[in-house]
């Protein structure tokens, strides 16, 4: 959605869009196939700048502080409470980065950093107190049934009693909804110990943005008709992932949370790659694309520009998302 450098391609687009995305359509599936029985797991490491640096350090220490979190999943939560905005407030009066509510703060509030203050709008204090009162969750519900991190997420929605009285995680749909969320975004805050799963969706969303080759760019564009059918670079990844029925944030940062991050050397047609000036945070990513194999990506650069393909291996290249059903489900609405 943002501007970013720009670079033509010299190469003849036109008239072979479709033989191209044909050929692609095939290679994606038959990598699909190829890895359908790869391991896609992830590890208690973070993504490379899914967390913001100034915060990296906090979560990596205090998301190992028991067995029943790690720092992936610490992060997920704090993403999901503020977007890691350490001035958040919500309607409820939820405070700070871990959106503690003032009761909760007073029971389960922690000196992190040890200056002899307990103060919820500090991040080396709420962060510390997010992962003890996971830790303090998990310890209540020990002896339920169950994953134990499932369990201890399913305390933190719907209280410990809930657990216990269940013998797991408890018949509540918002219970459920928000143990699969959280379990679910931790994905896209841990860096993968193995190739990733390739995206069904992939050949069908690139298909889509094939077809928008040439379009003006439009700033805040969408693609509707009151719009001309002029799309922004974050508005053209929603529309192409949207019809194939994955449902994306409107922006880019948000966008690289939709999944697991593959590697350089590990990328596919499909997959979301991204763009910013500051690379050890991702809510500060400014461009996105669709790749499309061989270096290069289709996207919607800038103003008085059209919708093209550019080369991704430029300075300000920061990572890529396996855009994920699931993983798109998960993301807030409201960071």
């Amino acid at each position: 959605m943002t501007v970013r450098k720009t670079w033509v391609v010299v190469t003849a687009v036109a008239g072979v869009g479709l033989a191209f995305t044909s050929a692609l359509v095939v290679g994606v599936y038959m990598v699909a196939g190829n890895l359908a029985n790869g391991v896609g797991g992830g590890s208690v490491g973070l993504a490379k700048g899914a967390v913001p640096a100034a915060y990296q350090t906090l979560v990596q220490k205090w998301g190992n502080l028991c067995g029943a979190i790690n720092p992936a999943l610490l992060a997920a939560q704090l993403y999901q409470e503020s977007g890691f905005n350490p001035n958040a407030k919500s309607p409820a009066a939820a405070e700070g980065i871990a959106q503690f509510i003032p009761g909760t703060w007073a029971t389960h509030g922690i000196d992190g950093n040890g200056d002899g203050k307990r103060d919820v709008w500090d991040p080396n204090d709420a962060i510390p107190s997010a992962a003890s009162y996971d830790c303090k969750l998990a310890s209540y519900v020990k002896d339920a049934p169950g994953n134990l991190t499932e369990n201890m997420l399913a305390a933190y929605n719907a209280g410990a009693y809930a657990v216990i009285k269940y013998g797991g995680v408890p018949p509540y749909k918002e219970t459920q909804n928000y143990v699969k969320t959280i379990t679910t975004l931790a994905k896209s805050f841990a860096r993968p110990v193995s190739r990733v799963d390739p995206s069904q969706q992939a050949a069908a969303a690139i298909y889509y943005a094939q077809k928008k080759l040439g379009t003006p760019y439009l700033w805040g564009g969408n693609g509707t008709a009151d719009q001309g059918g002029r799309f922004d670079c974050s508005g053209l990844t929603k529309a192409a992932y949207e019809s194939v029925g994955v449902t994306l944030p409107r922006v880019a940062n948000d966008q690289y949370n939709a999944g697991p991050h593959p590697a350089r050397a590990e990328l596919l047609p499909g997959d979301l790659v991204f763009f910013s000036d500051d690379l050890t945070n991702s809510r500060a990513i400014r461009h996105v694309g669709i790749y499309v194999g061989g270096g290069y990506m289709i996207d919607a650069p800038r103003t008085g520009a059209v919708i093209r393909f550019d080369p991704i291996d430029t300075p300000d290249y920061f990572g890529a998302t396996r855009v994920t059903e699931d993983g798109a489900k998960a993301l807030p609405t409201t960071v």
